[in-house]
């Protein structure tokens, strides 16, 4: 314990120190200040890494509000006519990520509500939001408009490029709009929810049961669809399947009545639905007990793999562009799995959890100086992007959680 101690001092030490190099003053194309994922990255604003170090940021003093707010706003200031925002936006924008009309492309991951929301429950105060309001409608309207399957009522991504779950295997060299991800169905529940509780805190009631009512409906979906009872885990789901046809002679007598295959992949995602509370307790107790418990499996002694080390496409190695996230520990999958465990009453692992990822980044700050973008799951070396911080700063909730 005196070790975990000597690592808690350091890893607050080390955030209190270094989180301003996270700091943007604005420029062309961002016109408020923001957060950038560490100090290597020069001046690019990238989708759920600002919402994930803004979470881990926000009680360290009003000095980060703005920074905080301007995340958000710059990302909507980007939003094109069609409601669609970019992944990435920079001062030199990137052809990659650029949004060109007629062009069809993954836009900002539905987590943009999700940071606007607490950052305003941290101030208790949203009428900044007020009159970008309804950019946040249509950047939702851009995905149930372009990125909804009906039959399922599950939410597809358009192809693999910039996931952020960058290789996930459900995904990463499949067909375009054919997986009906956990990662990104999770994340819509979660927005969705955030865009209903802003409507309330805005006054707009109607919104508040609109968007209410859309959330629910997609966790029955994510229920339906992605749990799978013959595993107990959450699945991403295949949707690329044949329209039902009643007059083909072969399929006449027995029509299809399902709506997805599982593609039984068990991946760090299938804790999401944890994450945000959507899974039963039955769900919830069968997905810990025979999946993140698994030593086996998900359970590394340094967190939560990435990919289950039973996968065939399990491995720990550097990659960029896709980063690899086929085994390595990465803290942002640790913060949701260890919130996931506090959700359905598993303290104890839950506590497990953070002390591995204070040792981790105690260990690694011990020996670099600074941390690293992800995490070998067998040996918990660093692999690559020494000075990565972001989502790394989660840890310091965790921490906060256990002196608590």
């Amino acid at each position: 314990m005196n070790q975990e101690k000597k690592y808690i001092e350091l890893i607050e030490n080390y955030i209190r120190n270094n989180y301003k190099e996270n700091f943007r003053e604005p420029s062309a194309n961002l016109p408020y200040p923001y957060l950038v994922p560490g100090s290597c990255y020069a001046r690019q604003l990238w989708d759920w890494d600002s919402w994930l170090t803004g979470v881990a940021l926000l009680d360290y003093g009003d000095d980060v509000l703005p920074y905080e707010k301007g995340c958000v706003l710059n990302f909507l200031e980007s939003m094109d006519e069609e409601g669609r925002i970019p992944i990435l936006v920079q001062e030199n924008p990137w052809d990659l990520f650029a949004l060109k009309k007629g062009e069809e492309k993954n836009i900002h991951k539905p987590c943009l509500a999700l940071h606007a929301l607490a950052i305003s429950k941290e101030t208790n105060d949203a009428s900044w939001l007020k009159n970008y309001f309804p950019k946040i409608k249509k950047f939702l309207s851009y995905y149930e408009n372009n990125q909804l399957d009906k039959e399922s009522g599950l939410f597809y991504w358009i192809n693999d490029l910039g996931l952020g779950f960058d290789n996930d295997p459900t995904v990463f060299y499949r067909p375009n709009k054919s997986t009906g991800a956990i990662y990104l169905n999770s994340l819509m529940y979660g927005e969705l929810k955030a865009v209903s509780e802003i409507a309330s805190m805005l006054g707009e009631n109607l919104d508040a049961t609109i968007y209410k009512k859309k959330a629910d409906a997609l966790a029955k979906s994510i229920h339906d669809e992605c749990f799978d009872n013959k595993d107990g885990y959450f699945y991403s789901v295949d949707l690329s399947l044949r329209k039902i046809d009643k007059n083909t002679f072969l399929h006449s007598g027995c029509p299809r009545f399902w709506k997805s295959l599982p593609l039984r992949i068990e991946t760090w995602a299938g804790m999401l639905p944890l994450y945000f509370n959507i899974a039963t307790k039955e769900e919830a107790k069968r997905c810990i007990e025979e999946h993140y418990l698994d030593t086996n499996g998900l359970n590394s002694p340094f967190g939560i793999r990435s990919v289950s080390k039973k996968e065939k496409m399990f491995v720990n190695m550097a990659s960029s562009n896709p980063s690899c996230w086929l085994g390595p520990i990465w803290i942002n999958a640790n913060y949701f799995a260890y919130v996931a465990l506090k959700n359905y009453g598993y303290e104890k692992e839950a506590k497990e959890l953070a002390l591995k990822t204070i040792n981790l980044l105690g260990k690694d700050l011990e020996k670099q100086g600074c941390f690293t973008e992800y995490y070998n799951s067998e040996t918990g070396e660093g692999i690559t992007n020494k000075g990565f911080q972001s989502w790394n700063f989660l840890v310091h909730l965790m921490i906060k959680d256990l002196q608590n």
